[in-house]
């Protein structure tokens, strides 16, 4: 909060005028319990340069990524961010941007969204891309609600490899719209395949699949879509860590109809959770059902280069229940981010960026495998996310490395009961080999 050096003579006109006083009065309406009794422990006060001398070693002490290496991802990710991100999104023509109505007005924000919108579908594969969304559970559920409209089936199929909170956030909005889900177990850390086969009904619309999933394994996106495709299913490809689209073949290679993600993996810090920013592609043939908005280029009388809203179905335009979607806004600001992010990096550099998670993350994976108590849980390929069993729980592991100054992966037993003593970890290029060797030395001292 801003300090607002109010004089005296100010305060006492704005409580006469409320008829108060004192300032006090104005919190008659907090219980008394709530209320602090004592002055604020405070040092005495400082110079500037004091204070940031103070916070500065006040901060050293904290367990951040600033100061611990961190080996935790399960949808949100640590990667180097060029500071001309901040720089360039911090200008004041985009800081503070809206809804663009008046596309005469704001020619910049929306080339920014068409900008990400090509960039999506080429990173994809697909034909169409919207202008963001909350975040990539809520893009998960909006391409449900899609595929369930178009064709006109209540029901859907979806994989417990999904990210378990895409799934929560999934059944709130299966629940609205009184559809069904049926999920499909786990082989080895991927669909299983034959299970997927024996749930499909005639009554259900789409398979639901993440690639890579949240165990960090690759999905066969090829022979999902083929099961799918035989059974007039739309295949829904989703992903946590689209840093792995500069390694992997992109799902719309693969057969998916709707490919939806979490792009905080791009140019966005972790920021305690959020905000994040979802994106949602698909083929040509579902324009017109697609939530949100989307940017157009056109030209105009003198055959100029302009951007429009080329559709921009929503809840303010009154079509209630005939609406595609009711989503309200886009992630703007975190979508130039990624944007920029991308425009830098270049197909090249992002390529780099993957090829280094993925061998940093195979190193510590062998070097993991060879401590005794500790074995990978899973065979199947990965990208940079691994599931190893602990010798003692997850938990305990997490708090040792805690002590040492580590931030340990995610307990996976928090989800799945089957894998209470089995850690995820994360590696990204954030990670270099001496971090990664600090954690297998600190992974050593575990007691079997």
């Amino acid at each position: 909060m801003n300090f607002v050096p109010n004089t005296s003579e100010e305060k006492k006109e704005m409580m006469d005028f409320l008829g108060i006083g004192s300032i006090i009065e104005l919190f008659e309406d907090i219980d008394q319990s709530m209320r602090l009794k004592s002055e604020l422990d405070l040092p005495k006060p400082m110079s500037e340069s004091e204070i940031q001398r103070h916070m500065k070693k006040m901060s050293g002490s904290c367990g951040d990524i600033q100061n611990f290496p961190c080996f935790l991802g399960a949808g949100a990710y640590n990667h180097f961010i060029p500071s001309a991100v901040e720089q360039l999104i911090s200008r004041g023509e985009f800081y503070t941007s809206y809804t663009p109505y008046q596309a005469e007005m704001s020619q910049g924000m929306l080339q920014s969204i068409f900008e990400f919108q090509s960039m999506i579908c080429e990173l994809t594969k697909m034909d169409v891309a919207n202008a963001s969304l909350y975040d990539g559970a809520s893009a998960m559920a909006e391409a449900v609600n899609l595929a369930v409209k178009h064709n006109e089936k209540k029901c859907v199929l979806v994989s417990k490899a999904v990210h378990p909170e895409y799934r929560l956030v999934l059944r709130t909005y299966a629940n609205a719209f009184d559809v069904g889900i049926v999920e499909v177990e786990t082989e080895n850390g991927l669909s299983d395949i034959q299970d997927m086969e024996s749930k499909i009904k005639d009554d259900m619309a789409c398979i639901i699949v993440q690639s890579p999933n949240f165990f960090g394994c690759i999905e066969n996106l090829r022979e999902i879509s083929d099961l799918a495709h035989k059974n007039n299913l739309l295949l829904i490809a989703g992903l946590t860590e689209p840093i792995s689209l500069g390694l992997l073949k992109p799902p719309g290679e693969l057969g998916a109809d709707i490919v939806v993600g979490e792009a905080q993996a791009f140019g966005n810090p972790l920021c305690y959770g959020g905000p994040h920013l979802g994106f949602a592609a698909a083929k040509l043939e579902f324009l017109k059902k697609m939530p949100g908005r989307i940017s157009g280029l056109s030209v105009d009388a003198k055959n100029e280069s302009g951007y429009i809203l080329t559709l921009q179905a929503r809840e303010q335009h009154v079509r209630r229940e005939r609406a595609t979607s009711n989503i309200c806004t886009n992630q703007a600001l975190n979508a130039l981010a990624a944007t920029i992010y991308l425009a830098l990096a270049g197909k090249n550099g992002l390529k780099k960026v993957a090829e280094i998670c993925a061998h940093r993350a195979h190193y510590a994976h062998k070097r993991i495998s060879e401590i005794e108590g500790f074995s990978p849980r899973f065979s199947a390929p990965f990208f940079n996310e691994f599931v190893v069993n602990c010798p003692s729980s997850a938990k305990d592991v997490n708090s040792m490395l805690l002590k040492k100054k580590i931030l340990g992966g995610f307990e996976m037993g928090r989800f799945y009961n089957e894998l209470e003593n089995s850690i995820m970890l994360c590696v990204t290029e954030m990670n270099p080999k001496e971090d990664i060797d600090r954690l297998v030395a600190a992974l050593g001292e575990v007691v079997p």
